[in-house]
């Protein structure tokens, strides 16, 4: 069972991922698939180095993993349940986007 420190370590740990347009872009890709970091780099029109960079990263927070496949590595999602927590996230984002009952949203530009 997960202590509350362990519990606010792993949200930062998943927020920190989120943090970065590609590495969410990444996520998102591969919740739709495992994939190749080549194939990745290209549909996401990133640098190679750049990917790389990205992937590490996701790797170190424990959300996607490198699994290998002859002299090559695909990468996927660590768990299935990421990729619906991503679902989930973004539903709950757009719907509190599209909720404008926030008295301070227009003065505040907060919501």
């Amino acid at each position: 069972m997960l202590t509350i420190a362990s519990e606010v370590e792993v949200l930062a740990r998943f927020g920190r991922a989120l943090a970065d347009p590609i590495r969410c872009r990444i996520l998102l890709a591969l919740r739709e698939a495992p994939a190749h970091p080549a194939d990745l780099a290209e549909r996401l029109g990133v640098s190679r180095t750049r990917l790389s960079n990205h992937l590490a990263c996701l790797r170190d927070c424990g959300l996607v993993v490198a699994v290998p496949v002859g002299r090559r590595a695909r990468y996927e999602l660590a768990d299935v349940r990421l990729g619906h927590a991503l679902d989930d996230l973004r539903a709950a984002v757009v719907a509190v986007a599209t909720d404008a009952t926030c008295p301070d949203a227009g003065e505040k530009g907060c919501c």
